[in-house]
């Protein structure tokens, strides 16, 4: 089974950037997802992107600030996140879909990292 690890999460300062990874154990042609989780809130989708790369999704409060990509020689995703905001403070997960089609639920994605968190300071 594949597992996924997520790294670069840290401390930044509103308006700067950061880009998380998400590295799979083994080649998985699925969707891959990034998700948050804020201190008292309910995970919610951030961004997915297909197999290819040919299709992406972002939350609407994501829209236009962050980027998501992968590199399947590498079996990595990424999360671009720049102009992030305060709202943005979250452990940030990355997750593997059961297929290769871009979905929003969460229960749809059957592998979950342990999470990265993602502080931004005001």
């Amino acid at each position: 089974q594949v597992q996924v690890v997520e790294s670069g999460g840290g401390l930044v300062q509103a308006g700067g950037s950061l880009r998380l990874s998400c590295a799979a154990s083994k080649r998985s042609r699925a969707a891959m997802g990034w998700f948050r989780q804020a201190p008292g809130k309910e995970r919610e989708f951030v961004a997915a992107i297909t197999w290819s790369g040919s299709s992406t999704a972002y939350a609407d409060s994501v829209k236009g600030r962050f980027a998501i990509s992968r590199d399947n020689a590498k079996n990595t995703v990424y999360l671009q996140m720049n102009s992030l905001k305060h709202e943005d403070t979250a452990v940030y997960y990355c997750a593997a879909a059961g297929t290769d089609g871009i979905t929003v639920t969460p229960t749809m994605y059957p592998i979950w990292g342990q999470g990265t968190q993602v502080t931004v300071s005001s």
